[in-house]
């Protein structure tokens, strides 16, 4: 069961990356992926430095779950106390590109899925609490403020280009 959560809250960030990536670079018409890839850097940095600044506001303990409880952590994990969690603010973030950029409800859906299957295992290796991974989600939320400048449907995006 151990093997699993761990894959679950570790492995399932790497499918996450090779959806995005695959989206992203296939998925995108190529007169478009300059714009695409410069919104997707501004909202990946934007996320990233609001996640900071929340967790210089509030840290709601100084210890993981897995610290509290005496165990052995059921994934990896980085030093800190937790909030917000990279993990959900990555895999969110890939998520929110990939539906904005591409607007493909298959390869959003199955990222979705990834998305809940992660925040899910960070919960249950002992990680982080829901509210750590409740933050990743808001910075990652927050960051996409970026694609409010992104042609909303295709066809809006061949009418930009005449």
């Amino acid at each position: 069961m151990q093997t699993l959560i761990r894959f679950i809250a570790d492995g399932t960030v790497i499918l996450a990356v090779l959806v995005g990536v695959y989206s992203l670079l296939y998925k995108i018409p190529n007169n478009r992926k300059y714009e695409a890839y410069c919104r997707i850097l501004m909202a990946g940095l934007t996320a990233y430095l609001f996640a900071k600044f929340m967790a210089t506001l509030y840290q709601p303990t100084g210890e993981r779950p897995f610290e509290i409880m005496g165990v052995a952590p059921g994934a990896a994990y980085l030093n800190n106390p937790g909030f917000p969690s990279d993990h959900a603010l990555f895999v969110t973030s890939i998520l929110l590109a990939v539906w904005f950029e591409t607007k493909n409800k298959v390869l959003s859906g199955t990222l979705l899925g990834i998305a809940v299957l992660v925040s899910i295992g960070r919960v249950a290796a002992l990680v982080h609490t829901p509210i750590d991974v409740l933050g990743g989600i808001l910075a990652a939320l927050v960051g996409s403020i970026w694609y409010l400048t992104a042609p909303k449907t295709k066809k809006q995006a061949k009418q930009e280009l005449k």
